[in-house]
């Protein structure tokens, strides 16, 4: 989210050969004995990935120009609600989940306790409790087009998130800067060969696709606004893509992550229970 934002690669045809995106997920080790269920489902998940590049509305990009989706400065516009909402949730910062605690794929990329989260929604399936606690930076996503993920992701003082891609190139992924702290070159996103820095209250829209690793070398913590979305796509791409994201839902390894979300949230909120509940005096 650098001032560089304007120029940085321009979307690359559609028909384009993927260079640099590879169809298979570095960094995420292999399930070692996957069902035969899962085996067929992630052989769809291959096949539609070769589709989606193929069939890329705006082209393939690592990283995209914010004008691409006017919807960015809408979004934007929102940061000082939204900033407000999140220091409220940052009271508790110690009690708010690892990435890993939730997902426990992320385990190949993070074991620590220096990623932490608070998820809004996490593949279309919302967490009311805490969008109650968010009501304006809630507002603000629905502005987000096939809006898929929402969550606050949060970088503790020396994380470094090594490379690695996404499991899938049916989404894009947009960060928007809440706490950056000083100083901003201690501190950055890389995506395949493009290095940018984020900026409060401004868009960052990149593929996750791409090779990428992020780092907070400061001594402060660093927050963005994750969001991913469905990527703009052509027909017949369009409807897969549509078909495997409402199916992905039923997965048990997305069922596994939306069980232990739930676990967490019956906790947190039961511990906040108990302490407006406490005898006072």
């Amino acid at each position: 989210m650098t001032d560089s934002t304007a120029d940085l690669s321009s979307p690359k045809s559609a028909d384009s050969k993927p260079e640099g995106q590879t169809f298979g997920t570095s960094g995420i080790a292999p399930m070692g004995r996957p069902s035969p269920v899962t085996r067929f489902f992630m052989g769809i998940v291959a096949w539609a990935e070769k589709l989606n590049f193929k069939y890329a509305k705006l082209g393939n990009p690592p990283v995209y120009d914010n004008a691409t989706f006017p919807w960015a400065k809408e979004v934007e516009a929102a940061y000082p609600q939204i900033r407000a909402e999140l220091e409220r949730v940052l009271v508790r910062q110690s009690e708010l989940p690892t990435f890993q605690d939730i997902s426990t794929d992320v385990k190949t990329i993070s074991t620590d306790s220096g990623w932490k989260t608070f998820f809004l929604l996490g593949f279309g399936v919302k967490s009311e409790q805490n969008i109650a606690q968010c009501p304006e930076t809630w507002r603000a996503v629905q502005k987000i087009p096939g809006l898929k993920t929402a969550m606050f992701s949060i970088f503790e003082p020396g994380k470094h998130l090594p490379a690695h891609r996404g499991p899938y190139n049916g989404v894009l992924r947009l960060h928007v800067g809440m706490i950056v702290p000083e100083p901003a070159d201690k501190l950055a996103i890389r995506v395949k060969d493009q290095i940018c820095h984020w900026q409060e209250g401004k868009a960052l829209i990149f593929d996750d696709a791409y090779e990428h690793e992020a780092w907070n070398h400061t001594d402060k913590t660093r927050v963005v606004l994750f969001v991913d979305f469905d990527k703009p796509l052509k027909f017949p791409a369009r409807f897969v893509n549509w078909a495997l994201m409402n199916l992905a839902v039923f997965t048990p390894f997305i069922r596994e992550g939306l069980d232990n979300h739930k676990e967490w949230e019956k906790k947190f909120y039961a511990e906040a229970e108990a302490f407006r509940n406490r005898p006072q005096g």
